[in-house]
């Protein structure tokens, strides 16, 4: 019997309702924000348009990031409410095949290393359509999924991975736990950085796993987004950006400790962090070292964000000069990836229908929509065999490898790919 509880989904909002404005740091409240980078005014970067919604008017929200003296973390400013976001979501993890290896890989080292077996349980928080339970549901273990996007949960569904169709957060952990589900291994991945509430849901980790369980989160690491000039990831779901001090902060503002930490190559550059009630034991040399080599490159001041910020403005100088270069030579231009961090992208420089016929993505949740702010049209993959378009601005940078091998019909047709960070280059 299907456990999506659609009624705990709250409704679409007005556009602009509900907006709050950050004046204290999400994690530890220190009033002394600083400003290093603000992008404009932008739309959702994940809320694609229909044919028909193309001439209504497109609600756009402030995108200012600033980083926190007092634990380092960096965030944008303004939330928006969950509902104006998650409520319909285009993202579905299981069209990523890299994700969906990631996902099998670790599933299947944490059933050997912690035993796991079919007297366990393992709980997805943000649990998409199941990419990652699935493979312990293969294992014969059984599972729960926690998805607060109706779509993705009733798919999820569908794919045999019960699911609650609710946001997480203390209530809700401690409704699971009061139920008597206690799991041996909670996963979040890719979603810390989305909840307003960063204590309340770090909270909600830490009763669900007690004192019988632990955490096993992956977050985007801050340094791999300076290093690669990553400012494409900044989208109104991105609230928070972290470096391993910001979240040994986090954690141990509510009893727990990161035992373990590994660096994925995931989104880029990920951190997957293994998290426990304090004091349960050892911790891993892997901590501390991150610790150490952060004190090293200055992460507590906002010198390294401030020169990101004059590092974008020179990136979309160089692309669009590349762009307008080919376009003046009569190239036609198309893009892959109708990715968040595409719209970012292309909002930021103002890149569209001058430049671009349109946007080639492989889910077919996106295929016949538009893109935020630019309008272009999404199309499938195939699209670029068959316009053959002499370029291609490859917005989903980070699966350059894993598009490169799908395209490569296209490549051995002629066709090009334009990699825009960190320095805009032809491949």
């Amino acid at each position: 019997m299907s456990t999506i509880n659609t009624e705990q989904v709250p409704g679409r909002a007005g556009a602009s309702a509900g907006v709050e404005h950050q004046e204290r740091c999400r994690s530890c409240g220190d009033p002394g924000l600083i400003d290093v980078l603000k992008l404009g005014e932008q739309p959702l970067a994940n809320t694609l348009r229909a044919p028909g919604q193309l001439d209504l008017p497109e609600a756009r929200y402030p995108l200012d990031l600033a980083m926190c003296p007092g634990c380092s973390l960096v965030q944008i400013l303004d939330s928006v409410p969950p509902a104006e976001m998650f409520e319909n979501y285009p993202y579905f993890s299981s069209v990523v095949q890299t994700l969906v290896t990631n996902a099998r890989d670790i599933a299947t080292r944490l059933i050997e290393e912690d035993s796991i077996d079919a007297g366990s349980l393992v709980i997805e928080v943000a649990s998409n359509d199941g990419y990652l339970l699935q493979h312990y549901r293969d294992a014969g273990i059984p599972v729960l999924g926690i998805e607060p996007a109706r779509n993705v949960a009733v798919v999820a569904e569908r794919n045999g991975i019960p699911t609650r169709c609710e946001y997480f957060g203390p209530e809700l952990a401690e409704q699971l736990v009061g139920e008597g589900l206690r799991p041996k291994v909670v996963h979040a991945n890719n979603v810390l950085a989305h909840v307003p509430d960063l204590n309340g849901f770090v909270a909600g980790i830490s009763t669900l796993i007690g004192d019988w369980g632990r955490a096993v989160i992956e977050v985007p690491y801050v340094k791999d987004f300076l290093d690669r000039r990553a400012f494409d990831t900044i989208y109104h779901e991105h609230l928070c950006y972290f470096s391993v001090t910001a979240l040994d902060h986090l954690m141990a503002r509510h009893d727990l400790e990161i035992e373990r930490l590994e660096r994925i190559p995931i989104h880029g550059e990920s951190l997957r962090l293994f998290v426990r009630r304090r004091g349960s034991g050892p911790i891993d040399p892997s901590v501390d070292g991150l610790l150490e080599e952060e004190r090293g490159w200055g992460l507590q001041g906002p010198e390294p964000y401030r020169e990101l910020a004059a590092d974008v403005e020179r990136i979309g100088s160089q692309l669009r000069e590349l762009l307008g270069g080919l376009k003046g030579k009569g190239a036609s231009i198309a893009a892959y990836g109708a990715a968040a961090k595409g719209a970012t992208l292309l909002n930021t420089f103002g890149i569209g229908a001058e430049t671009l016929d349109f946007v080639a993505d492989a889910s077919p949740h996106k295929q016949g929509l538009h893109m935020p702010g630019s309008g272009l049209p999404i199309r499938p993959p195939q699209a670029l065999v068959e316009e053959r378009p002499d370029y291609v601005l490859l917005l989903a940078w980070n699966l350059v490898d894993e598009i490169m091998r799908q395209q490569e019909e296209f490549r051995q047709a002629g066709g090009r790919f334009i990699v825009p960070v960190p320095e805009p280059e032809v491949l």
